[in-house]
């Protein structure tokens, strides 16, 4: 089990930009169980290419039963919006609120470089939003919500994963 060290603030390559991924290696599946094995060991639900120093488009994520790897992942569409606390490996000991739509669909391809699209809600949603935004440069700290010291976060439904399709000749 190969762990990757897990980049902190204010180390610069967190606010790059990743680049896409031409194709799915060797390599970048080796990259892709270190990462999970990372995430897994420093007990978090998401990891980006990024936080490991790698500049590439690729990120974890780890929710109850959902451990999937998203590949040059692009958001299709979003929809509603709601406050919660949000925490991030690369800044340990720091949370805060944002605000976040609480339904995404994305397209990505898996470690086995096949394109999915997926449709998730709440706290996968929001993982996936996080992660993505590692991708840019963008940590959870540029977008804080204002909201009062008592914020209590609404009660979220359970179900997370609303849809996931593999789509064929798509990539």
């Amino acid at each position: 089990m190969a762990l990757r060290e897990v980049r902190l603030i204010p180390d610069g390559v967190l606010r790059k930009q990743a680049k896409p991924i031409k194709e799915v290696t060797p390599r970048m599946k080796t990259l892709i169980k270190d990462m999970y094995n990372t995430m897994d060991s420093e007990d978090g639900i998401g990891l980006a290419g990024p936080q490991v120093g790698i500049l590439k488009r690729v990120f974890t994520v780890g929710i109850g039963d959902i451990r999937m790897a998203f590949i040059n992942p692009e958001i299709l569409e979003t929809s509603g919006s709601y406050l919660d606390v949000e925490g991030c490996l690369s800044i340990p000991g720091e949370t805060g609120v944002v605000e976040r739509p609480e339904y995404i669909k994305v397209k990505a391809m898996n470690e086995e470089g096949k394109p999915f699209v997926m449709e998730a809600q709440y706290l996968l949603a929001r993982c996936i939003l996080h992660e993505l935004d590692h991708l840019d440069g963008v940590l959870f700290t540029d977008k804080l919500a204002d909201v009062p010291e008592d914020f209590e976060p609404e009660e979220q439904r359970e179900e997370l994963l609303v849809s996931l399709r593999y789509v064929e000749g798509e990539a």
